[in-house]
């Protein structure tokens, strides 16, 4: 308990005297995070619509991957990225390791099938009656889609939820293809984990619950986003 309330202290102090490290690391976080989660959205809500209202050959074969990526653990991700981002790798000429971009591409890996997954599980749960009506109107494929999409838009929300959730608190991936270089690509996650190894439990302590503030209040804005269209 002495540990927790020094740390609170510590996040009182950090955060009531602007401190400019952890105002950077903060932003870094929200940056890197918010990108990923916005790719992983825009590849992860289609492609789980698409497999949700698709019969087609090898279809089971691809949710079971995607169902499997789910719970892909971020330093096999880390791994691999970084394996292909190395200097020497496929595509080090890019030279874009231990940069905020190549965390930016670990965490949407992550993100990609957990929001893909989400969305099939939307998609699915809605009335088969409601596609047949729509199609009955004369509706398009697409429009179909898109109708369909608006109808179980709270479902994706969790999708988008889910998925920022998945990466804002990772930190395996972050840390071998970001470095944790100060000023950088040091972020919360990777903050907390380096006061740890250097005895700074109150400092870890505090960064910790500045990184639960910030998750907590991108989520709490999307469930009240979800629940007033609910509501509507």
């Amino acid at each position: 308990m002495e540990i927790l309330w020094q740390g609170l202290v510590k996040a009182f102090n950090l955060l009531v005297s602007v401190d400019r490290e952890i105002l950077n690391i903060t932003l870094l976080t929200l940056k890197v995070s918010g990108t990923a989660t916005l790719i992983s959205v825009l590849i992860g809500v289609p492609l789980g619509a698409f497999l949700a209202l698709s019969v087609f050959t090898g279809r089971k074969i691809i949710v079971s991957i995607v169902n499997f990526g789910m719970g892909l653990p971020p330093v096999v991700v880390g791994l691999w990225v970084s394996i292909f981002l190395w200097r020497y790798g496929p595509l080090g000429f890019l030279g874009i390791i231990y940069t905020p971009t190549a965390i930016i591409i670990a965490q949407a890996i992550i993100a990609t099938p957990i929001v893909t997954g989400f969305s099939i599980a939307a998609i699915q749960q809605l009335n088969p009656k409601i596609r047949i009506q729509i199609m009955a109107l004369g509706a398009t494929w697409w429009q179909t889609v898109i109708l369909l999409m608006r109808e179980a838009r709270m479902g994706l929300l969790a999708a988008v939820m889910a998925g920022f959730g998945g990466v804002i608190s990772e930190v395996g991936a972050s840390t071998m293809v970001g470095g944790n270089i100060q000023g950088q690509t040091r972020v919360l996650t990777t903050a907390t984990v380096m006061e740890v190894s250097k005895g700074n439990f109150d400092v870890a302590t505090a960064i910790s619950l500045i990184l639960l503030a910030l998750a907590f209040g991108i989520t709490f804005i999307l469930t009240l986003v979800q629940q007033r269209r609910r509501a509507s």
